[in-house]
């Protein structure tokens, strides 16, 4: 199934007014994932609306965006971020305001605010995609009885082998916390507190000496093609690739999976404003949300946009209705509060024996 963009009157009166800016400058991260957004959103933005869009890529943050603005020297127009980060750029007056009512309907006429999933839309922020940390698991290793659960990675016992871990507290401790017993809606409620931490660190000494710890994303997925770990946390989009591009035989453990929301961004001070916030308006549109879910496997996070998502390709997004059970959503106003002081934990705890 080939979702249909649903242009009808938006090009009719949008994209003669966005014309009259030549070209926008839109950032993202690089890679297959830019890749998708640009055959996705760009191009077809550029052929309907005669906007050159040019491409440029970072790799997260708010430092540039920040020394643009604060230097009246803006060069970028729009950019994809993540939610943490547009919530600081948008608390320092570094973008510009977006109107939840300005952005597309869903094709029932729902208005685009309802549409999304909480936190999806805020003052700064289109939302577009949902991402996740969970669980993978190499299935050749668990022929027989696979494993289902956060607990079972923690399980040495029922489920041998060393574990992949990110050397981070962000997601750790969230797992440690549900494989204990907390429900995902009290995670971040125990984990607030001096005994929830203790409680978390305990679980993850259950598992310390079979921790294999990696840093970048690439590593989980050729952790588990070479047999170094039967289990590990790990991007869904990498794991994604290396499922379907070469073929490997991992899977998902949705329960427990901790969500993290981006979206679109535009940056304060922009001579482009009308083209910028027209290309935000089409990117987030539910047909172009959903042509991007099966190229990168990054879930859309407008319910109308995965209702049209070819059902082959649900199982593997994050906000698909069947993967919702356990999520848990990364909160980020409490990682922003704690993030010091965990990750200092986080360094002492991995320095102990």
């Amino acid at each position: 199934m080939k979702p249909v963009v649903r242009l009808g009157l938006l090009a009719a009166s949008v994209f003669s007014v966005s014309a009259m800016a030549s070209q926008i400058t839109f950032v993202s991260w690089g890679g297959n994932y830019q890749d998708a957004q640009e055959r996705t959103a760009a191009k077809p933005f550029m052929s309907k609306a005669g906007v050159q869009v040019r491409s440029d890529s970072y790799n997260g943050g708010i430092a540039q965006i920040r020394s643009q603005v604060q230097t009246n020297n803006v060069s970028w127009d729009v950019v994809d971020m993540q939610l943490a980060d547009i919530t600081r750029a948008c608390d320092e007056g570094l973008l510009e305001k977006i109107n939840p009512a300005s952005l597309v309907p869903a094709p029932n006429g729902t208005p685009a605010k309802n549409d999304y999933v909480a936190n999806g839309v805020s003052e700064c922020m289109a939302g577009n995609i949902a991402w996740s940390s969970l669980i993978t698991y190499n299935k050749d290793k668990f022929k027989g009885s696979e494993p289902a659960k956060v607990a079972d990675f923690f399980d040495l016992k029922k489920y041998p082998g060393k574990r992949g871990l990110r050397k981070s507290p962000e997601g750790a401790l969230e797992w440690a916390l549900l494989a204990d017993g907390v429900a995902p809606a009290d995670v971040y409620k125990v984990l607030g507190t001096p005994a929830g931490v203790d409680r978390a660190f305990r679980k993850l000494n259950t598992i310390k000496s079979s921790i294999v710890w990696w840093e970048t994303g690439s590593q989980p997925a050729q952790l588990l093609a070479d047999g170094e770990v039967t289990m590990s946390s790990a991007y869904n989009g990498r794991i994604y690739a290396a499922m379907m591009q070469d073929k490997k035989p991992f899977a998902f453990i949705w329960d427990g999976q901790v969500k993290y929301i981006e979206g679109y961004a535009i940056v304060k001070g922009t001579k482009n404003l009308q083209a910028a916030q027209d290309f935000v308006k089409f990117a987030t549109e539910p047909a172009v949300l959903a042509k991007l879910a099966p190229l990168t496997a990054n879930g859309p996070i407008r319910s109308s946009a995965v209702a049209m998502v070819d059902p082959k390709v649900l199982p593997y997004l994050p906000t698909a209705p069947v993967n919702q059970k356990g999520a848990v959503d990364s909160d980020v106003a409490f990682w922003a509060d704690h993030a010091d002081d965990l990750n200092q934990k986080f360094a002492v705890w991995l320095g102990q024996k």
